[in-house]
């Protein structure tokens, strides 16, 4: 078999643009077209402009073809010898679209059959190929109030998907999304059908979205445990007091600090953290916020609370 230069045959250069191919196959269909030309090797002139042009108009077809062509180069065939090794399309795909002009595969030599005719099966193989698509996934961040409250919500992803000729290509596509209510950490929300298409006819795979707390203000996300620093004043630790606390859903609770608490205490609200079948609790940590002494009643009574409480030490773990 005859290893076929397509660029002699359309009688351009290696190096010839897309449009230089376009050209030159139409300048020579109008010449050997056999409706209208009086050459004697009409058709069999028209059969290789085709074929030179199926394959040199294919970016993929012709990148193939070029390092085909280079390896011939390199290490010689004998004339009329030629059989493509059994990987030289290696890391090529052939997407078969639609004809341009009157080519038709059929009557394309054993050279392009070789070639590309166990490609194109491939292809068409892969077309009846039946399988449900591949699951996606992705991560979302999300307001704590709506991790515990659940929300309806609009999301944009960006996505890898592939084009008409299978070249892959970034897409940005919104979608909308239930974040039901008590959603924490790590938990994955399915949306069903929207990952990948499937082939033959089966369904779209689904995509899942892990869930991300965003730095909430006033709590740390700890499981599905939240933490809170409750300032209370110096009398309100002393005494003893209620205070009112706000809830992560929503509204206020009363609090009560125990007398004689500390910097540090760890106050429990159960089942105020993350909803589920064991609920998360709500950990309030005491801070003692002093009162600063800018005024003279202020300063009397930090002088009358030193002398109340000269004999306490408040650093014995120091040794001195």
């Amino acid at each position: 078999m005859e290893f076929k230069d397509y660029y002699s045959a359309l009688g351009i250069e290696r190096t010839a643009s897309d449009d230089e191919v376009r050209k030159a196959y139409r300048k020579l269909a109008r010449k050997y077209h056999p409706d209208v030309s009086t050459e004697p090797d009409a058709e069999r002139r028209m059969r290789e402009i085709n074929e030179a042009n199926d394959v040199l108009r294919d970016k993929e077809k012709r990148a193939a073809y070029d390092a085909l062509a280079e390896r011939v180069a390199r290490g010689g065939h004998p004339e009329g010898d030629f059989n493509p090794p059994p990987d030289w399309d290696t890391g090529f795909e052939f997407h078969r679209g639609p004809r341009q002009g009157p080519a038709d595969h059929a009557d394309f030599s054993d050279f392009y059959s070789s070639l590309f005719g166990a490609a194109e099966r491939r292809s068409a193989a892969r077309q009846n190929y039946r399988a449900r698509g591949e699951d996606h996934h992705a991560a979302i961040e999300i307001a704590l109030e709506d991790a515990l409250n659940g929300a309806e919500r609009e999301i944009t992803l960006r996505a890898l998907k592939l084009d008409a000729q299978g070249h892959p290509q970034w897409e940005n596509r919104t979608l909308s999304v239930k974040i039901p209510p008590g959603v924490h950490p790590g938990h994955f929300i399915r949306l069903a059908g929207q990952g990948m298409p499937g082939h033959g006819g089966e369904p779209a795979g689904d995509m899942f979205l892990e869930v991300r707390i965003a730095p909430p203000k006033l709590y740390r996300v700890e499981g599905r445990d939240l933490y809170m620093t409750l300032p209370v004043t110096p009398s309100e630790a002393a005494l003893g007091a209620q205070v009112q606390v706000p809830t992560p859903t929503g509204g206020v609770v009363d609090v009560t600090v125990p007398r004689n608490a500390h910097g540090g205490l760890k106050l429990r609200l159960k089942g105020r953290g993350f909803a589920g079948m064991t609920p998360g609790d709500l950990y309030l940590l005491l801070e003692i916020a002093l009162p600063p002494a800018d005024g003279d009643d202020a300063r009397r009574a930090y002088e009358q609370l030193a002398r109340a409480t000269a004999s306490f030490n408040p650093r014995p773990r120091l040794g001195v």
